[in-house]
């Protein structure tokens, strides 16, 4: 009946599931509270928002010319003209704010003969150069101007790719970047690397399981336990509404593990019980014995992750939902898969260990011998680990270079590369404050001191920080390269500058609201304590002159976007060792056993995150939360080896026999399930987007490290409850039954 009720609810839950949709906002990222994010978002409301995407090129030589092309000339302006046309009637692009090189060089309504005058060609040559010509004047970019997600007619996705696919078809080569471009595409791998790889490590991981137990039934009960579970899972949250974040990529992955190793655990104690019973009585004596523990295991792990519900950031709270959920709902997949799925079918034959488990055990009850009888000198050395690695700690870093999330490479890397090297960059933001509904020339002086401050950060001899900032654009300084001969009042120029560019002083001034604009470019590729400092030093040299200014736009937002999302992680932490604590200490009522049993795997979070730092490796969008998500996947096997060591007193062995028995027999099933796990998440290394691979990788030594734990560090310390009067006394419990013969 249970079957059934599974069997339904999986395919009740496919339509759903498949529905899912993924959200692609960054803004999620920060807390709705956050001054960057109202900043931001004031910002979009008061100019429009500024999700810019570069298209540049650098046009060469017809065959049999010689030197240079002039990227002024009239036949290159309207093969630029006709090119930004057609890029413009994308759909989900603002063509009437679409930038090219012909609209400042031929206005409309104004003679070429009057362009051509050195003092006017040089004004607006200083304007265009860094935005829409290449400081060496060699290459030309178009720029447009994305319309907001909430207008938009088709999703941003589709926007991108269609001006990538009519820049592939144009000659010379043509680069397509922007901030916009970076964040699609980090969520275009993870849509695309997060069903692949999860599919791949899967596969990979049964086929381990296939070769450590020679059993077809074996490889297919952990699909059987997680694809579902994964059903359920992302049914369940499409039908209350909820969206996939960047951070609940790692759904599929973090479910087979909780998955894979649950199953394990089972299948290890079944080939055992097997050994002596009929299948029946057999997998009725691994259900009375792995019950609890598997329980505790799943409600810890869903502790740990449901801490994270803590947090202010929205993407955050809901991945630690949905691993909640999917970490519960394991349990009921196996409880409705596993039953049928070991005693459906024909019995299995080869029951006994092979000999790379024969040697395994004997390799286990060493490594126990060893440690206990240096125990003390076991504990000082995993503490002196602890203590360096939590020293690399001072050494860790947040990235903010958005860019080094992918591969060196992938189309997006190459084209932030060109723009590095001709326009100094794609980062755009902004300073913002307050300006009177009606334009006067103090005002505007107000704004040229701010912009020639903002010229001498950026000019600033043997400053790297103020040198990161490429290009300034502002309101009086593209009035003034208008001739005051022609229109000497404030009121003409921006008649003038309104009839060539029309868009101009809207984007940059809003007179009903009081609100002005100073636009920046700066380098993306850059490390985070430039980045940062920059972002630092241009709001203290605004507020000498505006002390109301804000700095703000997507390059702020995407600097800082590990930084909100670590905001809250440390509380998350403490909450989740404190129930994890009270999760260990119901069962087995003894709160020495939930203490000693955190230490195992609290420390490989610190070995881990100081091991980062010592080796210079930033905190990113992948590892971010990975203090959380080590501790919920290690705990599991410090709650295994006490259940074994409860079972072994239980049976009236004493405590260093009971102690020895769990480190061989569930240590076991511990050394195979995290083997068949890290080999399965080798396969992330493959993926295009870095901090997947990051996860892989940190996860894999996460868990090791908490295996290390386990059998090094947890029997030490489980010794020293003899020294302190605090062990259990065996009690056998009388056989409920004679052991029948191998079946």
């Amino acid at each position: 009946m249970l079957l059934a009720l599974a069997v339904v609810a999986t395919a009740i839950s496919y339509r759903p599931a498949k529905s899912l949709k993924l959200d692609e906002s960054i803004e999620s990222f920060f807390a709705p509270s956050d001054p960057l994010l109202q900043g931001y978002q004031a910002s979009k409301s008061l100019f429009g928002g500024d999700e810019f995407v570069l298209v540049a090129y650098s046009p060469v030589p017809r065959e049999g010319a010689t030197g240079s092309v002039n990227l002024t000339s009239s036949k290159v302006l309207d093969e630029t003209a006709t090119f930004a046309e057609e890029l413009s009637k994308v759909p989900g692009v603002k063509a009437s704010s679409t930038l090219h090189l012909k609209k400042p060089f031929r206005p409309k309504n104004v003679p070429i003969i009057f362009m051509r005058m050195p003092s006017i060609y040089n004004g607006v040559l200083s304007q265009v150069r860094g935005v829409l010509l290449s400081e060496d004047k060699g290459t030309l970019a178009i720029v447009l101007r994305l319309l907001p997600p909430e207008t938009t007619p088709v999703p941003r996705r589709e926007t991108i790719q269609k001006i990538r696919e009519l820049a592939a078809q144009h000659q010379p080569q043509t680069y397509v970047a922007g901030e916009p471009v970076q964040v699609q595409d980090m969520f275009l791998y993870v849509e695309q690397d997060s069903v692949l790889l999860g599919v791949t490590s899967s596969i990979l991981m049964v086929l381990v399981i296939v070769f450590m137990f020679r059993s077809i039934r074996w490889m297919i009960l952990p699909l059987l336990v997680v694809h579902p579970t994964l059903l359920w899972t992302m049914g369940l949250l499409a039908s209350t509404g909820l969206r996939l974040s960047m951070v609940s990529s790692m759904l599929t992955s973090l479910t087979t593990i909780i998955g894979v190793a649950t199953v394990m655990h089972i299948a290890i104690e079944y080939r055992e019980a097997r050994l002596l019973r009929p299948r029946l009585e057999a997998f009725r004596e691994v259900f009375d014995k792995l019950a609890i523990p598997i329980f505790w295991t799943i409600v810890t792990t869903a502790i740990g992750f449901g801490s994270l519900l803590t947090s202010s950031i929205t993407p955050v709270r809901s991945f630690g939902l949905m691993m909640l959920v999917a970490s519960m709902l394991v349990l009921v997949a196996c409880v409705a898969f596993l039953p049928a799925g070991v005693l459906i079918g024909k019995q299995e034959t080869n029951l006994h260990h092979g000999h790379s488990e024969k040697r395994l055990t004997t390799w286990l009850e060493w490594l126990f011998d060893t440690v206990t009888s240096r125990r003390w000198t076991t504990i000082a050395l995993l503490t002196g680990m602890s203590a360096l690695s939590a020293w690399g700690f001072r050494y860790l870093t947040i990235e903010t270079d958005f860019s080094k999330n992918f591969r060196d490479s992938s189309p997006i890397v190459q084209s932030l590369n060109f723009f590095e090297s001709k326009f100094g960059g794609v980062g755009t933001w902004e300073v913002n404050f307050d300006s009177p509904k009606e334009l006067n020339e103090e005002f505007l002086d107000r704004v040229r001191k701010l912009t020639a401050d903002l010229e001498a950060l950026r000019k600033t001899p043997d400053d790297p920080v103020g040198a990161e900032l490429t290009k300034i654009v502002s309101l009086p300084a593209t009035l003034d390269v208008i001739p005051r001969v022609s229109a000497p009042t404030l009121e003409l120029r921006r008649e003038i500058l309104r009839d060539k560019q029309p868009e101009f002083e809207l984007s940059l001034y809003n007179s009903e609201q009081g609100r002005m604009r100073v636009m920046l470019r700066a380098r993306e590729r850059q490390n985070a304590e430039v980045k940062l400092e920059l972002i630092r030093r241009v709001q203290e040299v605004a507020r000498r002159t505006f002390p109301e200014a804000e700095v703000t736009g997507l390059y702020v937002l995407l600097a800082n976007l590990i930084s909100s999302l670590l905001r809250d992680q440390l509380t998350s932490y403490g909450l989740s060792v404190a129930l994890i604590v009270l999760c260990v200490w119901i069962p087995f009522r003894r709160l020495s056993w939930a203490i000693i049993a955190m230490f195992p795997n609290v420390l490989p979070t610190l070995w881990l995150i100081g091991g980062m730092g010592w080796l210079g490796l930033p905190i990113n969008i992948g590892t971010a939360m990975i203090a959380s998500v080590s501790l919920g996947l290690t705990i599991d096997s410090s709650i295994h080896y006490l259940a074994g060591y409860q079972r072994a007193i239980r049976e009236g062995k004493p405590h260093l026999q009971a102690l020895r028995e769990s480190s061989t027999h569930i240590g076991r099933a511990l050394v195979l399930s995290n083997v068949a796990l890290v080999l399965g998440f080798s396969v992330l290394s493959l993926s295009n987007f870095l901090p997947l691979v990051y996860f892989g990788i940190l996860v894999s030594f996460a868990m090791l490290s908490g295996l290390v734990g386990n059998l090094v560090l947890l029997p030490s310390l489980m010794l020293g409850l003899e020294e302190i009067g605090d062990v259990v006394e065996p009690v056998a419990e009388p056989d409920s039954e004679d052991a029948s013969k191998p079946i």
